[in-house]
């Protein structure tokens, strides 16, 4: 699994027949789903995430996480993570799981997650073509890959 964490200040996601998801203070976790993707890897992210102290301490200091702070936290999946443009210019996206094995890890990255926040999380639409908005506080992005853990 590969995610771009960015604290956000707001954020949403809007999509066609659905109404807009939206957050204030906390993260948008863009979630990409590989086919050797497996549980391991959503208790290992989840753990980390919620985890992650990228929010303001009362000095000004990164010391906090979005538990910490009563944040909330926006899942978006996207599979475009997973993107290789070794070769040519179209990228190609073989490494991204089809739906049948991402679904269901998708979905259970976004129960883990409520779990370990105590809170409902808020959601795209998997699969679908979805707008999304957000206010980048700090700006603050972070990569994390289960593949690849840093």
């Amino acid at each position: 699994m590969r995610v771009v964490i960015q604290r956000v200040s707001r954020a949403s996601v809007s999509m066609a027949d659905k109404p807009t998801q939206s957050i204030g203070q906390g993260l948008l976790v863009l979630l990409g789903i590989e086919e050797a993707d497996n549980e391991t890897d959503i208790a290992w992210l989840v753990k980390k995430i919620s985890a992650l102290r990228i929010f303001d301490d009362e000095q000004g200091i990164m010391n906090r996480s979005v538990l910490d702070v009563g944040g909330e936290v926006l899942v978006v999946s996207q599979f475009t993570l997973h993107a290789s443009t070794k070769k040519g210019n179209r990228p190609s996206y073989i490494r991204a799981a089809k739906p049948p094995v991402a679904v269901p890890l998708y979905e259970a990255f976004v129960q883990a997650m409520q779990q370990a926040l105590g809170k409902p999380v808020k959601t795209g639409e998997f699969g679908a073509y979805m707008q999304v908005e957000l206010v980048n506080d700090g700006p603050v992005t972070i990569i994390i890959d289960t593949k690849n853990k840093e």
